[in-house]
């Protein structure tokens, strides 16, 4: 029996959405006057919780306007990283430090922001690219190298910008669970980055893409 699937863009959603309502929810409800949940005690917002809502507003805006979508994706699959992303949200709401250093705010909050810059810019070049084909005759299924910015040396160097911003949640949380989560994220996305270019290899030339472009990291992984 086939699997159940979702199209692309509503399996996006549902691995984004409940991520960002949960932040969205904890920042609300730790934001309370004391007292008024009763026994039940939210922390206050803290820097942490506040850009990793940011983190997950930017990402279900980009699969609602940026990127391109063609294709299905397992139900089962979306609705588990989902599930996952959700816990990651409410365990950054309720663990981060709401009172972080300057120092640690600065050096986070900087590298969040260089992380959601690059992961955005190079997101806007994979549209760009996939519209361009689409626009000149090709099927919805259409490949087309990826080429510009930081792709010239890895496959996917919109992980790298996202595990740039997840160091810098890390740092501003002041939390070594957030540094954890951190981890799984490089884990979890330097193996996907490996699938990609393992599939760039297959799908294009050597011209197109070179033997020894790197998966994340320039020159070296």
């Amino acid at each position: 029996m086939a699997a159940a699937t979702w199209p692309s863009q509503v399996g996006m959603m549902v691995i984004y959405t409940p991520a960002l309502l949960a932040s969205a929810a904890l920042l609300k409800l730790g934001s309370l006057p004391a007292g008024t949940l009763g026994s039940i005690s939210i922390p206050p917002p803290s820097p942490a919780a506040i850009l990793c809502a940011v983190h997950f507003a930017k990402r279900v805006c980009e699969v609602l306007v940026v990127h391109k979508y063609s294709g299905r994706v397992e139900r089962s699959m979306s609705s588990f990283i989902g599930f996952y992303y959700m816990i990651v949200a409410i365990l950054i709401g309720l663990v981060s430090d709401p009172n972080p250093s300057a120092m640690s705010l600065k050096v986070g909050g900087t590298m969040f922001g260089v992380g959601l810059a690059g992961n955005f810019y190079h997101h806007r070049l994979l549209a760009k690219l996939r519209g361009d084909a689409d626009s000149n005759g090709g099927d919805k299924t259409n490949y087309v190298a990826p080429k510009g910015g930081l792709f010239e040396y890895v496959a996917a160097p919109h992980y790298l910008f996202e595990l740039i911003g997840w160091l810098g949640i890390a740092i501003a949380s002041n939390h070594l669970n957030v540094y954890f989560v951190f981890t799984s994220m490089a884990s979890y996305l330097s193996g996907r980055s490996v699938a990609q270019n393992d599939f760039n290899r297959k799908k294009f030339s050597s011209d197109e893409w070179p033997e020894t472009r790197k998966n994340i990291l320039p020159f070296l992984f």
